[in-house]
């Protein structure tokens, strides 16, 4: 009879084997350092690990998540162009599958969280060159000017870095 972590554990993975829970804890994991929801990393995971495309009923029932949850992540992995849809014997549902060229990840990452983050980032950096610049004590004003002068260049070396990994990843 399994303890009562082991069953805690059980109502809240779904119906996972050891395996596929091994990956989707891999993504989840993964999907945290990024800052992203758990359910984005547990639907990638197991459609990653899973031999066949999965629809978003076989999801929810799977990882034991809510419908919306499904559906939000399943939404956020198309944007980043990590899952794509496909038909199976032309039937009415869905089925998800995983893109797993890296270059395809990677590239839909920078395209829809890190560009939008650096494109926000210079309006705001220049928000705060137009604040520091009203500053009245000229040693706080000099102060706040240096570190404007700082976020530019680290804004700027950033978009000099992204073409590069787009371009070593073929895009």
């Amino acid at each position: 009879m399994p303890q009562s972590s082991e069953r805690e554990q059980d109502a809240t993975t779904g119906s996972l084997d050891p395996l596929e829970r091994l990956v989707v804890d891999v993504f989840v994991d993964g999907v945290k350092v990024l800052g992203l929801p758990r359910s984005i990393g547990e639907i990638y995971g197991l459609l990653f690990i899973s031999p066949a495309p999965l629809a978003l009923d076989d999801l929810v029932e799977r990882l034991g998540i809510s419908k919306g949850s499904a559906s939000q992540g399943l939404r956020a992995l198309k944007g980043l162009g990590a899952v794509r849809e496909v038909e199976l014997n032309g039937g009415r549902r869905t089925y998800f599958e995983p893109a797993v060229e890296l270059k395809r990840l990677v590239g839909g990452f920078i395209r829809e969280q890190v560009r939008p983050h650096i494109d926000s980032g210079k309006q705001k950096i220049g928000k705060l060159a137009e604040a520091a610049a009203l500053e009245v004590d000229p040693a706080r004003r000099e102060f706040l000017e240096e570190r404007v002068e700082r976020l530019e260049n680290w804004l700027k070396r950033g978009g000099m870095v992204l073409p590069l990994i787009q371009k070593m990843l073929g895009q």
